[in-house]
């Protein structure tokens, strides 16, 4: 592997702010307020606290305006202006999904800082511990050569977030000492070959360990150390950036073509290669041979003391695959601060019961009815392409019987609500939906006036949905509390890594193998197999023999199977296809409305805008390419 050696200058005043930042769990101690390196590597105990240093640097991925793949695109919506500064952290996201991002002070800029979080700082914090763990005596040399892959880890992690927002970013190898020059500072973008090359190097490094020790295959501590760094989880992220890395965004792509370092150097390489699909498919079979050697598989939801029928029982399967912490599924899941995931449950749940009203369930994460189209029919295929289903009248109003899941019994519902495939109504409730939890089943009325419904100027859906997926089935609502169960963020789960398995493999003209890898997941969702379900009930029943066929399905089936867990956002940049989906209109249901006719309309709640390419990366602030003149600015900003 070439390394690509930049150093940047780290002042004490800086070492001392990130030392300061102290918190409750592992992830959050820091070491003592101390100014010296001499002191943070004098034993084993500071040693480790600037290793956990090193892991606050993490983004709040569990935290829905902390995380830039949740609220800048368009799985949800909320309303405009927000009245209250309790309706929201930041109004960055929103800013993004609304066309608004700028290079003056660019919204969730984790180049510089946004909240509080720079990734280069991060990137420095490794590089100290890298530099200095020599240095301490009393640490067993097993332990050391495990904090030396976590640190890795987290130096090859902090350069793929950039990575993934910036396109071609610097590459911070080693810290550079106080006394560098100004030219030594001034640091080049590297190509994102180049890029990709060195973070995966890093990533291979931690997971094979110096000592042939590493990265533990999974974690045994399980009192004090779930959610450090495993093997699968270092496997599982390189899979990640070279299935990435081999998409069309990187991959041939030539609307960047002209972008280069000032030297000439070209950071975009606009020819295609496959081998890029080949070694992403190798990387992504490793990852998951480690993720089911340490006995990782898809959830199946199994609760004796709550028996439920076989709807519910998928119903739940594919709920807790997200929700239930620590659940047999997750192959990384963090906490960089626990309470992410409480603050997330609220604003995704609705008031659920008509007796008890807190408004502390706002309500507000608000899937789009984009996302509501863009699930399956019962029979596993798209709404467009079921040839039993009634698409055209989807809009018009049905009444619920018995035999209809996941609607109330006599309730009104447009036809888009019916006779859908599990995961709609797993992920999603709406206006007559059910919603089962561990202390009862709900009804949601969320017409004006209704429990579930718009009350107030505030804490509302705007659209008329919500994400049940992220609610963990043990909240439980009073008047005067919520008893949240919080849960580590999946950054990544088994049903993720298989889909990108199965991309790979059709890239790679291995169809079959792709099918088997999408139909263990459409087993869990409580679905037919492709082959089945297209045969008997697609207007294209042939469609999954073909190689851009089969990529168009395994890309559905990614975005059903991963809504709404901030995936989505970065799959439609990587396939190219934010250019089409993100320039259009936004609708919801006239939540105003307290009648059943007038409330289920369709209304448009905003014409998106995504100005392509140039927004397909981020804009590096004005200030950075000022001060150094070595750094060159995105495409089209």
């Amino acid at each position: 592997m070439k390394r690509y050696t930049i150093r940047l200058t780290l002042s004490a005043a800086l070492l001392l702010f990130m030392m300061n930042s102290c918190k409750k769990n592992f992830l959050d101690v820091v070491p003592d307020n101390v100014s010296t390196i001499d002191h943070a590597f004098s034993n084993r105990n500071e040693a480790e606290k600037f290793l956990f240093t090193c892991y606050d640097g993490l983004p709040r991925e569990g935290h829905p305006e902390m995380n830039p793949g949740m609220n800048t695109g368009d799985e949800f919506w909320i309303y405009w202006p927000m009245h209250s500064s309790e309706d929201y952290s930041t109004l960055s996201p929103y800013n993004i999904a609304r066309g608004l991002q700028n290079r003056n002070q660019p919204e969730m800029n984790y180049w510089d800082s946004f909240d509080g979080k720079s990734m280069w700082n991060g990137i420095r914090n490794c590089n100290i511990f890298l530099e200095n763990i020599d240095r301490v005596k009393d640490v067993e040399p097993y332990m050391k050569d495990r904090w030396i892959a976590e640190a890795k880890f987290l130096k090859a992690y902090f350069h793929w977030y950039l990575f993934r927002m910036y396109g071609p970013i610097p590459v911070v190898d080693k810290n550079l000492p106080i006394n560098a020059s100004p030219d030594e500072v001034k640091v080049s973008r590297q190509s994102t070959d180049d890029v990709v090359n060195y973070i995966v190097g890093l990533l291979d490094e931690a997971a094979a360990g110096e000592g042939s020790v590493g990265l533990p295959e999974k974690i045994l501590d399980q009192s004090t150390e779930l959610g450090r760094i495993t093997k699968p989880i270092a496997l599982a992220i390189k899979a990640r950036i070279l299935v990435t890395a081999a998409s069309p965004l990187f991959n041939g792509n030539p609307d960047f073509a002209n972008i280069k370092n000032r030297d000439g150097k070209t950071l975009f390489n606009a020819t295609y290669d496959q081998k890029k699909w080949d070694r992403a498919l190798e990387a992504c079979k490793l990852a998951i041979t480690a993720a089911e050697k340490a006995n990782i598989g898809l959830y199946r939801f199994n609760s004796p003391g709550n028996p439920v029928d076989d709807f519910t029982k998928t119903e739940m399967s594919i709920r807790n695959a997200v929700c239930e912490k620590w659940n047999t599924e997750l192959i990384w899941g963090t906490t960089t601060k626990p309470d992410d995931t409480w603050t997330l449950q609220l604003y995704a749940s609705p008031q659920l019961d008509p007796n008890v009203a807190n408004p502390s369930l706002k309500g507000q994460l608000a899937p789009t009815l984009k996302m509501a189209e863009l699930f399956y029919t019962k029979n596993g295929v798209p709404i467009t392409e079921d040839k039993t289903w009634d698409y055209v009248n989807r809009f018009q109003l049905r009444t619920a019987t018995a035999a209809d899941h996941g609607i109330q019994n006599g309730y009104q519902s447009v036809g888009l609500h019916f006779d859908r495939e599990p995961r709609f109504y797993a992920d999603m409730a709406f206006d007559g939906s059910t919603w089962y939890m561990e202390n009862g089943n709900f009804n949601i009325k969320a017409k004006s006036g209704q429990h579930s419904g718009k009350k107030q100027t505030r804490i509302y859906s705007v659209t008329g949905y919500y994400t049940k997926k992220l609610v963990n089935w043990k909240m439980v609502a009073t008047p005067i509390n919520v008893v949240v169960e919080r849960y580590p963020w999946p950054v990544v789960r088994l049903g993720d890594l298989y889909l990108l398995y199965a991309e790979a493999l059709n890239e790679t003209d291995n169809k079959t193998l792709a099918l088997e890898y999408v139909n263990k997941v459409r087993d869990r969702a409580g679905l037919k197999s492709v082959e089945s379900s297209w045969a008997n009930f697609s207007k294209n029943p042939n469609k999954y023999t073909d190689k851009n066929g089969l990529r168009e399905i395994i890309q559905q089936e990614r975005l059903i199977e991963m809504a709404f867990e901030g995936s989505r956002f970065w799959d439609l940049r990587r396939w190219k296809k934010a250019g089409e989906i993100l320039n259009q209109p936004i609708y919801g249901w006239d939540v105003i409305r307290s009648e059943y006719v007038d409330y289920n309309r369709r209304i448009l709640l905003f014409n998106q805008s995504f100005n392509s390419p140039r927004d397909y990366f981020w804009p590096i602030k004005d200030d950075n390419i000022l001060v150094n003149p070595n750094l060159v600015q995105n495409g089209g900003w």
